[in-house]
């Protein structure tokens, strides 16, 4: 019988950044105005790491049942397992060969910690 070992991560500081709207991750260009070309009122354009959440079965309006917020609230974030959604207050952590993902706050809390310089 093959006995199981204990391993634990290795102790790779990792940038991370609390995300709460779009343009909150620091390589977000959001800042940007544009014409709306459905109309005369302009539009945010979407940030290159968190862009914004959209599902044709999901209307913008409803509320999501993990965090209480609406799905207009929330981000998209494309990762190695194919993309997940991003609740205001995640975590976007890049690992190592610069993949992102998000991280729930009690989680990040529970498994990360501030490097000291």
């Amino acid at each position: 019988m093959t006995r199981q070992q204990m391993y634990q991560k290795k102790p790779i500081p990792s940038p991370a950044t609390q995300w709460w709207k779009n343009g909150d991750h620091p390589e977000d260009q959001v800042g940007e105005v544009v014409p709306d070309p459905a109309g005369g009122e302009y539009r945010r354009v979407e940030g290159a790491v968190v862009r914004f959440y959209r599902h044709p079965d999901r209307p913008g309006d409803q509320v999501h049942d993990r965090c209480s917020r609406t799905w207009h609230d929330h981000g998209w974030i494309d990762t190695l397992e194919g993309g997940h959604t991003v609740c205001p207050g995640d975590w976007i952590v890049t690992g190592v060969q610069g993949e992102r993902w998000p991280v729930k706050p009690d989680i990040f809390a529970a498994t990360y910690e501030p490097v000291q310089e």
